[in-house]
């Protein structure tokens, strides 16, 4: 077992010290209760410099990220980040603005938000963007507010509900109770698609609307997009597109042009900005034309040529985020996006959809595939003829892929699906890459038949083995 920084501590190996303190105690230090001040220092390890970096390197060595390998987590698009990207947000013109700069000494950094509003808005289907939301979960809250906005300013009060299908991320209902609206479940059907009957009888003058995505998160397309629009909006309520599976359609179909009226696009996920650990990261709202007005404010605006922020706008739903939300992160997308351009753009989109068909084919002989037939951008295998014939769990499969060097697939998820094994390719993994990870998974489907104990004891080749999960959820130990 690898030893903490603590247990390294070799005492007089650091011949770094402080200087004498020469603050005086601020007064306030007199009012904290006794129980919480230390009696004494506390113990910091000390090491040498060269031994500090060497464990902060070795930790680095354990971690996995799309720079190390193939990252097939379903539904979180965990693409490639073009290192350009990087380069961009770094110019000093972007990475040294401070943002309490007056407009005129940060027209280019304005510019860039309004010209990646207008990107936004094109491919969405959009007519206007926020780009202040901080994710893409707080983009959904910043959607959803918008919507009982809408309804509040029309003295709507009665409708409280919020309709979200069985196979939607969990974000959705958890935003649906943060804004205060009681969530309701839509069935899907044998499809694994929306329940037209179900809708048809949830749908009413209580609901403000219903979250989507589409495709949905089984990597299906809802063809009954016009009709689920339709619908709602006949019963007066508004329909919200949760943006996470927007690779699977950019430049093929808009959301907007299905009906939509609210959307929210993770950058993180589309536009090859890095999942970063915790943050930051980005999750622009896009609204079509008559819901402008509750934007959150500013607004970048622009009057002959030159930009300012506009704050203006007495029925906006206020600031969301700080200043206006991580600039860098949009700095990072308007470049991905202008190095595709409109026809790369689509090609991304094709290219995820044939990489997830074809593992989708060349595992469909060892993984039984609940909704066999053309995927979009991801697809659910599962684990139903290895539990049946040897008690192997799709979360033993996922255990052992990791001994052949790659991060598991999402599992146990969609919920609607049993020992569900979802998996998402993306557009920049190679033929070669996904041909190994098919050998890998092909492999593990025979030792589960020949011999299910070196699947049902995996990890082997961890730091770490098994570990009891469940106890680690209910009780974490988050301290040395």
């Amino acid at each position: 077992m690898p030893k903490l920084l603590i247990e390294k501590d070799i005492p007089g190996s650091n011949a770094f010290a402080l200087p004498p303190c020469d603050m005086t105690i601020s007064p306030l230090a007199d009012s904290i209760p006794v129980e919480f001040l230390r009696q004494e220092a506390p113990h910091i390890p000390e090491l040498s410099e060269v031994e500090a970096v060497r464990h902060y390197t070795e930790l680095s060595h354990r971690s996995y990220g799309v720079d190390d390998g193939f990252y097939p987590l379903g539904s979180c698009t965990m693409k490639y980040n073009p290192k350009i990207n990087e380069w961009a947000a770094r110019l000093p013109g972007f990475a040294q603005v401070h943002p309490y700069q007056t407009a005129r000494t940060v027209q280019g950094c304005l510019q860039l938000i309004s010209e990646a509003e207008k990107m936004f808005c094109e491919i969405a289907g959009m007519d206007y963007f926020t780009l202040q939301p901080a994710a893409g979960a707080h983009g959904e809250m910043t959607g959803v507010m918008i919507i009982k906005a809408y309804h509040t300013h029309h003295q709507d009060h009665k409708r409280t509900k919020m309709l979200i299908p069985d196979s939607a991320h969990g974000t959705n209902p958890a935003t649906t109770n943060v804004v205060g609206y009681e969530a309701v479940e839509l069935k899907s059907n044998a499809d694994g698609l929306i329940d037209l009957f179900d809708l048809r009888a949830k749908m009413n003058d209580e609901v403000a609307g219903l979250m989507l995505t589409n495709p949905n998160t089984l990597g299906l397309f809802e063809k009954d997009i016009e009709e689920i629009a339709k619908i709602v909006h006949e019963g007066g309520g508004l329909l919200y597109y949760d943006g996470a599976n927007l690779n699977a359609i950019m430049g093929i179909a808009r959301p907007g042009d299905m009906g939509f009226d609210i959307v929210h696009l993770n950058l993180h996920k589309t536009f090859a900005t890095p999942h970063g650990g915790g943050g930051p990261g980005a999750g622009p709202v896009g609204v079509k034309a008559f819901l402008a007005d509750y934007l959150p404010m500013p607004l970048v605006k622009k009057e002959g040529e030159a930009y300012s922020l506009d704050y203006d706008r007495p029925l906006s739903i206020g600031r969301v985020r700080s200043f206006y939300g991580n600039f860098g992160v949009i700095v990072k997308a308007y470049a991905y996006i202008l190095a595709l351009g409109k026809e790369g753009i689509r090609d991304a989109c094709e290219q995820a959809v044939l990489n997830a068909n074809y593992l989708r084919t060349k595992l469909r002989d060892d993984y039984y595939m609940p909704f066999d037939r053309l995927c979009k951008h991801e697809f659910v295998a599962t684990s139903r003829k290895q539990l049946e014939e040897n008690h192997i769990s799709t979360l033993d499969i996922a255990k052992r892929l990791m001994d052949y060097g790659y991060h598991p697939p999402t599992v146990y998820f969609p919920l609607i699906v049993r020992e569900a094994l979802m998996v998402e390719p993306t557009e920049t993994e190679s033929k070669e890459r996904l041909d190994d990870f098919i050998e890998a998974m092909q492999n593990i489907a025979r030792e589960c038949r020949e011999t299910p104990d070196v699947v049902q004891s995996a990890p082997h080749c961890t730091v770490i083995k098994r570990i009891d999960e469940v106890q680690a959820a209910r009780n974490p130990i988050v301290k040395w």
